[in-house]
């Protein structure tokens, strides 16, 4: 029989009884002067904190990687290397435009986040369960994100407003594509790929650049959901994924992935047949093959969902030397983005919290004070640099190669290269679909485009489509019409 402990305030001292408050009397009215009954209520109406303006709900899991081939030729990354090595992780996957309580299976992308606790510090790696994205511009990501939030009007997400947006944004095709068809709601976290999306920097110890995208495709296989499955399951089961993911690593069948990567030489960039850097694009496998590198195991459930997954905090800007950033516009938004966002929603000390701060090293800098500052604020140590006294000091060895730039500070729409297009690569992906795949990628887009009623917005999202291949675009075209003229 286990010996109870004594309950206490946040101060330590014991509560006599948590079942009745102080009054004045019997039936008398309450007093404030019952501390216990002060510091319960008030840190009750405090415990929600912001939830993320995207992302907003998500799971999350422990886990390790493994290099299975040497990349040194292409990193000087250390948890990379050698070949066996195990770097702690910690991912967060999550939907995107809901709020926290809204259903796992609704049509939306999945955010796939990894912490890679490595000896050099964190490295935080943020992409989706899709290779591409809406938008290439960090410029418009606030107006698309409202464009897939509720109304300010009505309250509720409205599909003229997701349509508006996406008439007017071209770009879009390619993930709209992706979207509704079949991958659009994976049946489990498991049995979806994750990818970077992004384009990266790796860079060798010979200081040899090279673009990188990473690709974790799941070793449990893709499984999808049709529109009416995950209807019937949100309905039943709002949690459904959350659940699945942690009874799965509870039974032990721990779920896992295998890195891959697609390499092409800094060389290659300026000369590619379109921008390299555009994130609504992916690279064609015929141009640069994947190459298996690695694996991406979970085997451990949080403790505390609140204080490990809620507060986990990912930033892409969080790189290791051998890693770097791209041109990539909306890289280059998210660097500066993500990291905005935590400390608004989380406090400037976001980064000593358990989940988020460094395990197989310890940070060392001048940062003091702020909300929250927890631990010893570095004691008596002198906060700034350089000192005299034994401080941190910078280590005069750049993280990652310089990125040549030149031209006029302005306000720029993309360089063009010569197979630049905003639909090729979307009437690709039509094309691959097998005939049931693209019978359900039209029904899912007529579904929701026949509750658009403004014609003009109607006529431009059906000239995307009809662009991105003529079968695609009147096959759209007839369902829309059956759905917003029926017989």
């Amino acid at each position: 029989m286990s010996i109870k402990t004594t309950l206490t305030t946040d101060s330590g001292a014991p509560v006599a009884d948590n079942q009745n408050s102080q009054t004045a009397g019997a039936n008398g009215p309450v007093l404030i002067q019952d501390h216990h009954l002060i510091e319960k209520l008030a840190h009750f109406d405090r415990e929600r904190i912001p939830e993320r303006v995207v992302h907003a709900k998500g799971s999350g899991a422990y886990g390790y990687f493994e290099p299975t081939a040497d990349v040194s030729r292409w990193t000087m990354a250390r948890f990379m290397q050698p070949v066996g090595k195990r770097t702690e992780v910690f991912i967060r996957l999550s939907t995107v435009a809901g709020e926290k309580g809204s259903a796992d299976t609704v049509r939306d992308p999945r955010g796939f986040a990894i912490k890679f606790y490595t000896e050099d510090g964190n490295y935080d790696l943020v992409g989706n369960n899709t290779p591409v994205f809406f938008i290439r511009d960090p410029l418009k990501f606030p107006d698309f994100i409202h464009s897939q939030k509720r109304d300010p009007y009505t309250n509720v997400q409205e599909p003229e407003n997701v349509w508006d947006f996406f008439s007017l944004s071209p770009e879009a095709t390619h993930q709209f594509t992706w979207l509704f068809g079949d991958r659009g709601i994976p049946a489990t976290l498991r049995n979806m790929d994750g990818f970077s999306s992004h384009t990266y920097q790796w860079v060798n110890a010979q200081r040899e650049v090279f673009w990188v995208k990473y690709h974790f495709k799941t070793d449990q296989g893709i499984k999808c959901l049709t529109t009416e499955e995950a209807q019937r399951i949100a309905g039943q089961d709002p949690d459904h994924h959350q659940r699945d993911l942690m009874k799965t690593i509870e039974r032990g069948e721990f779920p896992s992935w295998t890195l891959k990567m697609q390499i092409m030489p800094a060389a290659d960039a300026a000369g590619y047949r379109f921008n390299p850097f555009d994130l609504t694009k992916v690279w064609p496998y015929k141009d640069y093959p994947l190459i298996p590198v690695g694996k991406l195991v979970l085997n451990r459930n949080p403790e505390n969902y609140f204080a490990e997954v809620e507060q986990s905090a990912f930033n892409p800007a969080h790189f290791v030397p051998g890693i770097g950033p791209s041109p990539d516009k909306m890289l280059q938004g998210r660097l500066f983005s993500y990291g905005d966002t935590h400390r608004y929603r989380l406090g400037a000390n976001h980064m000593q919290l358990p989940v988020n701060r460094p395990h197989a090293t310890a940070a060392a800098n001048y940062s003091r004070d702020g909300y929250m500052r927890f631990d010893g604020n570095h004691g008596r140590a002198k906060n700034y640099e350089p000192n005299s006294f034994g401080g941190p000091a910078q280590c005069n060895s750049p993280t990652w190669a310089p990125l040549e730039v030149h031209g006029m500070a302005a306000a720029h729409a993309p360089e063009r290269h010569r197979e630049d297009d905003d639909f090729v690569q979307a009437g690709n992906l039509y094309r691959v679909m097998k005939p049931d795949e693209r019978g359900r990628l039209i029904d899912n887009i007529a579904a929701s485009l026949g509750q658009v009623t403004n014609d003009k917005i109607v006529e431009r999202s059906l000239s995307h489509f009809a662009k991105a291949d003529p079968d695609y675009g009147e096959r759209v075209a007839i369902a829309v019409r059956n759905r917003r003229n029926p017989r």
